[in-house]
């Protein structure tokens, strides 16, 4: 125990000598060393008969193995069908000529596997023990797919669920029309899927495109695992050596080029609290170019994840515009893209964007500095080696190599490749792909908030408006409040037509009839492939009791449920359990129990202001804003003909402190017991939608007083 102490004493002491003996300059950064040497997983590799190339990659670590094979096609332009493609890969795995999809599962399931079917090819994985098992059912399912149309129906079900969706969701319409603006509808990476694309696809085109297109000849078959070589080829002889080769159509397209000066295109969200900026364009960028990793190094320093990133530190950081601002230079196979993100305050919108461009032109006119290209590279260094621990990577690394026509020691000198980039590299090609000056500023977010402050961006002066489709459309001449209507008059006019009354002594005679309220609606909701129904029953009775419920009703589970009575409240949360209601949120359960509700907005210390006319789905709609005594905000707007209430706007706080914007689409309005109800309400919150289908409204029904209870 002394020596051991002692051992330690006199180790501490020489290591304080040497300090003291050696100056060190702590102000400098280390000169960094030559490049490690790695060595990176052989692959072994051998090509069948018909033409299937396989590559092997032993790990033997854990007993598993896994089989992914990829369909090297050149992309499909896919017309008004857009989409087939996806479905076609998605059903090979739906059902084959001896198997039912069930069945497939099952199997599938007893084994503890797993087997994906995609428009490019397939994976599947298994124990090492249930290999041949599992190739069975591959081989099954690559060479005898059956394309059942009852699978079919239900994937065309689902697509058509997610373009309800995508028109909800600022980041997805943001992505689409970026596609298309940046390629052309032309250009397979710029087609954008419809509804009547989806309804028109068939089962024909699915079986054409995999008649066409799936053949061994164009194709690689990566196996990763607990396998060798010399195991791997008969299994792969037997399981695909039936599968015949033919010829494949070759696909040409005219390659998208920037050529154009700055634009702003302006996608109208109403109501969005905040925009979703995307400063994109096409640039002429393959996997495996000369100036590939130089490329991915400038957008590091620039905004490629880094939290050091200038975009980051300028927008985030400095400006406190936005929580997260990145950027992207994407290689492709056809042509590759840049873009740079980020969702701001509507009031921020041009700063924002201003800031972008001060960026982007900063890295081509500027160099980077020795410390920030210093930074990237060591954290792109260690990304690398930590990679290199998955045998999947090792396997990436050798398809690309055969895919792309790389050379053979592409990766294994990818740290010297690395370490070699210089200031000098990093200014030629931020030059050569960071191009403000030919880039599509496209903004989705509230047209009235911001689009008019974006002019200055477009070397053309103008902004160019599209629909959520891509679809330009030309904007209707601004429409002018009528003088001297008021936002009471307004709503007023609204509420003769829900009642059918002309005056308000009998709209406020028609609600007094009102005892109790009953609503039961339903909305589909897609996850992992499955449709589940969420259900939510509302029910208020006079003059202060109210619940809501929502629950999942093919599992009979209640998710949420909140229940005020006489000024108390509790809410109950799968996820946060039972707790009482207090402050805004008891508030918002009051009102909720009120049946007249809309009768009392000043009694509820509501302010009501008409602010503008607006178009809300192609129609002229007055904009109403409702100011609670808070100083919450919702935006209400009415229909100029109608005269009925047809969306409804407001911002949450989230618990992360981000907003999001939560809004009620209202139509079908349908009468019962003498007042109008809308019988569709599309909910949005942030990126989650839902629609709505009331099924049951019942008027003055009776409720039993327990469902009121607060135990």
């Amino acid at each position: 125990m002394m020596k051991n102490i002692l051992t330690f004493a006199l180790t501490g002491l020489l290591t304080v000598t040497i300090s003291a003996q050696v100056q060190i300059d702590r102000t400098k950064a280390p000169t960094p060393g030559p490049a490690p040497k790695i060595s990176i997983g052989k692959a072994e590799k051998f090509v069948l008969e018909n033409g299937l190339k396989v590559i092997v990659v032993e790990n033997h670590k854990i007993p598993k193995v896994s089989f992914q094979l990829t369909v090297d096609m050149d992309p499909v332009l896919e017309g008004n069908k857009v989409g087939y493609t996806d479905m076609a890969g998605e059903l090979i795995s739906a059902g084959t000529e001896n198997m039912t999809k069930s069945q497939i599962d099952e199997e599938i399931d007893f084994i503890g596997a797993s087997i994906q079917s995609y428009s490019n090819g397939m994976f599947a994985s298994s124990l090492k023990k249930h290999q041949e098992k599992l190739l069975a059912l591959m081989s099954d399912i690559l060479l005898n797919p059956a394309f059942p149309q009852d699978e079919l129906d239900k994937k065309k079900k689902q697509a058509i669920s997610g373009i309800k969706s995508a028109k909800s969701n600022p980041n997805v319409i943001i992505s689409r029309v970026g596609n298309v603006l940046r390629n052309g509808k032309e250009h397979p990476y710029g087609q954008l899927q419809t509804k009547a694309h989806v309804e028109a696809i068939t089962i024909d085109d699915c079986k054409s495109f995999y008649k066409n297109y799936f053949r061994p000849n164009i194709s690689y078959l990566v196996i990763v695992g607990d396998i060798t070589a010399a195991e791997a080829k008969p299994l792969v002889e037997n399981y695909f050596g039936k599968w015949e080769k033919g010829d494949v159509p070759q696909n040409e397209y005219e390659q998208p080029s920037a050529d154009w000066n700055t634009r702003v295109a302006f996608v109208n969200k109403p109501g969005a609290v905040q925009s979703v900026i995307n400063v994109t364009y096409p640039i002429d960028l393959k996997p495996g170019d000369q100036d590939e990793l130089t490329a991915k190094v400038a957008n590091a320093i620039l905004g490629g994840g880094v939290f050091s990133g200038r975009l980051m530190q300028n927008l985030r950081e400095d400006k406190a515009f936005t929580y997260g601002a990145r950027s992207s230079i994407r290689s492709r196979k056809l042509v590759g893209s840049f873009n740079a993100s980020a969702s701001v305050r509507n009031e921020v919108t041009d700063s924002a964007i201003t800031e972008f461009m001060y960026e982007l032109n900063r890295m081509s006119s500027e160099k980077v500095t020795p410390e920030e290209l210093s930074l990237v590279k060591n954290n792109m260094n260690g990304t690398f080696a930590l990679s290199l621990e998955n045998a999947q990577t090792i396997a990436r690394f050798a398809l690309n190599t055969e895919r792309y026509n790389l050379p053979a020691d592409y990766y294994e000198t990818y740290l010297e490749k690395l370490a070699a980039i210089t200031v000098e590299d990093i200014e030629r090609v931020a030059k050569k792909y960071i191009r403000p000056e030919n880039a599509i500023v496209l903004v989705v977010g509230n047209k009235e908030e911001c689009a008019e402050k974006l002019t200055k961006f477009a070397s053309n002066g103008k902004v160019e408006y599209y629909d959520y489709e891509a679809n330009p459309i030309v904007l209707k001449p601004k429409v002018e409040l009528p003088a001297g209507l008021t936002a009471e008059k307004v709503h007023e006019d609204y509420l003769f037509a829900i009642t059918g009354e002309s005056s308000m002594k009998n709209v406020q005679k028609k609600y007094k009839k009102f005892k109790s309220l009953t609503t039961v609606a339903s909305a589909s909701v897609e996850q992992m492939g499955q449709t589940f129904t969420i259900q939510m029953t509302s029910k208020a009775k006079s003059p202060n009791m109210s619940s809501i419920e929502i629950k999942v009703a093919e599992m009979g589970m209640v998710v949420e449920k909140a229940v005020y009575n006489n000024g108390k409240g509790i809410s109950t949360n799968m996820q946060t359990g039972k707790k009482n209601l207090e402050g805004k949120d008891l508030a918002k359960q009051k009102e909720q129990s009120m049946l007249d509700k809309e009768l009392k907005w000043k009694e509820l210390g509501y302010a009501m202001d008409l602010i503008s006319i607006e178009e809300i789905n192609g129609k002229n709609a007055y904009k109403v804003q409702m100011t609670s005594k808070d100083g919450e905000v919702r935006n209400v707007y009415y229909d100029t003909e109608s005269n009925l209430k047809v969306y409804a706007s407001s911002k949450e706080t989230g618990a992360d402190g981000t907003e999001n914007q939560v809004s009620q689409e209202f139509s079908d309005y349908k009468e019962v017991n003498g007042m109008k109800f809308p019988h569709k309400i599309a909910m949005v919150n942030g990126e989650q939608e839902m629609e709505f289908v009331v099924t049951k409204i019942e008027v003055n029904g009776k409720i039993n007083a327990a469902e009121f209870k607060l135990d």
